[in-house]
C-alpha cells in the first residue's frame, strides 16, 4: 500500500515509498515494495506457494520435496520423475558415481545423470531396478512404482489397443508424444518431427522428460535430451525386469524387459 496518499493537483503520487513484502524468497514477495510490512508468507515444510499464498504440497516425499499430479483415467500419476536419495524409512540410497561399482551392484543405487546433481533438479535422479523392488520402497506414502500393467492400463486409455499395448518393441501411435512434457528439452535430429511437433504432445499431462539413462555394461552416461526411460515394478527374471521409452524422434512407445542393473528414472503412481 501505499504509506503516503498525499496526491498533487495532477492526480500523481509524490511519495514513492510502497510498503509491503520486500524477501524474494518469500511467496508473497512484492517487486515494488520499498519498505518491509511484516505481511511475508514463509513456506514451511511440505508447504509450497500457489499465486502468492501457502499451500500444502499435493505430494510430498521422504526429502520433503513437494509433487504435482495429475489423474489420467482412473489413475493418478505425479508428473515428475522422482529424485529422492533416501528410501521411505529414512536410510540413504547409495549414489554410485563410478563406473565399474555401478556395473556389478545387485542392490538398490541411484545417480545423477553425469554425477552432476543440477541435472537432477529438472529430469530426477536415475536408479538401477534392485531400488524400485526394494522393501524400503521409494515412493512417497500412499504411492508405488507401477507395475508392467499398470502401464499397460496407462497406454490403452490414451488410445493403445490391447493387442499392441501386450507387445514388445515399439508400439502405438502417437501415445508417446502424448506422456511427453517441456517440448523445448527434446532435442530433434530430424527437422520434421513427428514426436514434438505431433498435435497430441503434452496432452495428457504426464510431462515426461528425456533424462537419459546409465549404460549396464559400462556405467556409462547416455541421450540426456534424446531418450527418456522408466521402470515398471514388474521383474520377469533373474536379470531383466520391464521398463518404457520414449524416443525424441518417434511417437510411439517403447516396452522391452531389460538388464536390471539400467539407470533409468522412476515414475509414482497413486495406491
Amino acid at each position: 500500500m501505499i504509506v503516503d496518499n498525499d496526491i498533487d493537483n495532477d492526480g500523481i503520487c509524490d511519495i514513492d515509498e510502497i510498503s509491503g513484502c520486500i524477501y524474494e524468497t518469500a511467496c508473497n514477495y512484492n517487486p515494488n515494495a520499498t519498505t518491509d510490512d511484516g505481511s511475508c508468507m514463509w513456506v514451511g515444510i511440505c508447504e509450497t506457494c500457489e499465486n502468492g499464498e501457502v499451500v500444502d504440497c499435493e505430494v510430498c516425499d521422504i526429502e520433503e520435496n513437494c509433487h504435482e499430479t495429475i489423474q489420467i483415467g482412473e489413475q493418478v500419476w505425479m508428473t515428475e520423475n522422482l529424485n529422492v536419495t533416501h528410501y521411505n524409512n529414512g536410510e540413504e540410497i547409495p549414489n554410485i558415481t563410478n563406473n565399474g561399482d555401478w556395473v556389478g551392484l545387485t542392490t538398490g543405487a541411484y545417480c545423477d545423470y553425469d554425477n552432476n546433481p543440477t541435472y537432477s533438479e529438472t529430469y530426477g535422479r536415475l536408479y538401477n531396478w534392485y531400488t524400485v523392488d526394494d522393501d524400503r520402497g521409494i515412493c512417497p506414502e500412499g504411492w508405488h512404482v507401477p507395475s508392467d500393467e499398470e502401464i499397460k492400463e496407462l497406454e490403452m486409455f490414451l488410445g493403445m489397443s490391447e493387442e499392441e499395448a501386450n507387445n514388445e518393441g515399439w508400439r502405438g501411435t502417437d501415445e508417446g508424444s502424448q506422456l511427453a512434457g517441456n517440448s523445448e528439452l527434446w532435442s530433434s535430429v530430424y527437422s520434421t518431427n513427428d514426436f514434438v511437433n505431433n498435435p497430441e504432445f503434452g496432452t495428457s499431462g504426464f510431462n515426461s522428460l528425456p533424462a537419459g539413462y546409465r549404460v549396464s555394461s559400462n556405467g556409462y552416461y547416455d541421450s540426456m535430451g534424446n531418450f527418456g526411460y522408466f521402470w515398471s515394478s514388474s521383474g520377469s527374471s533373474s536379470k531383466g525386469a520391464w521398463y518404457r521409452g520414449l524416443n525424441c524422434n518417434y511417437s510411439y512407445v517403447y516396452r522391452l524387459n531389460y538388464d536390471k542393473h539400467y539407470g533409468f528414472s522412476v515414475r509414482c503412481l497413486g495406491d
